[in-house]
């Protein structure tokens, strides 16, 4: 195995961790505050979001989760890529991870999942995370129901599924809020509060 697969193997169970481990908001009362977040600071901007095809849905009951940047003291940002996940129960919605900018640094927040999506920065991930919410899909009766106009349902069939078109918050593919450069777009009390709900396996 040569250094570049040990990097991608590395790298995908560091998503796989993120994605499936338990994650704890801490109390506060300040709503903007509780947002979840992982010690990484970077002085340097995450680079714009790559172009790229979702993979078709490998079986029903999957939710899709997008892809962002990552950060490795040694080789700096590198791209996860998104991927289909079993939520770790039903009524569950992803918050995707996002970086923004505070005191002179850009700051990871982690993803995380809950009744309702949050606050991820206003990032346009695509396939119905376009800024703001989440419009790829809804739980429906303790089942999953997909939009079919941006999920890839491949082969695989699927009978929950609806159409509906999908409000873009930003027609960019900036990947971090704030700073020079950065999203304009900040919380509000609606999308920060399901970040104090969280709901893990």
């Amino acid at each position: 195995m040569n250094a570049s697969h040990k990097i991608s193997l590395r790298h995908v169970l560091l998503a796989a961790t993120i994605l499936s481990s338990p994650l704890i908001a801490a109390a506060t009362s300040n709503p903007a505050a509780a947002q979840i977040s992982v010690s990484i600071s970077v002085p340097i901007a995450p680079p714009e979001l790559p172009v790229y095809e979702q993979p078709p849905i490998p079986d029903v009951g999957y939710v899709w989760t997008p892809g962002y940047w990552a950060w490795d003291q040694a080789g700096g940002y590198y791209w996860v890529p998104g991927t289909w996940v079993q939520p770790p129960r039903a009524n569950v919605l992803w918050t995707p991870p996002y970086w923004g900018w505070s005191n002179g640094v850009y700051l990871f927040h982690t993803g995380y999942w809950a009744a309702q999506v949050g606050y991820y920065g206003g990032v346009n991930y695509g396939y119905g995370y376009s800024g703001r919410g989440y419009e790829g899909g809804r739980w429906q009766g303790g089942h999953f129901a997909y939009n079919r106009s941006v999920n890839n349902l491949g082969s695989v069939h699927v009978t929950n599924v609806y159409e509906q078109n999908v409000t873009v918050a930003n027609d960019s593919r900036v990947s971090f809020q704030g700073g020079s450069g950065g999203l304009k777009t900040e919380p509000t009390a609606g999308n920060v509060a399901p970040s104090r709900n969280i709901t893990s396996r």
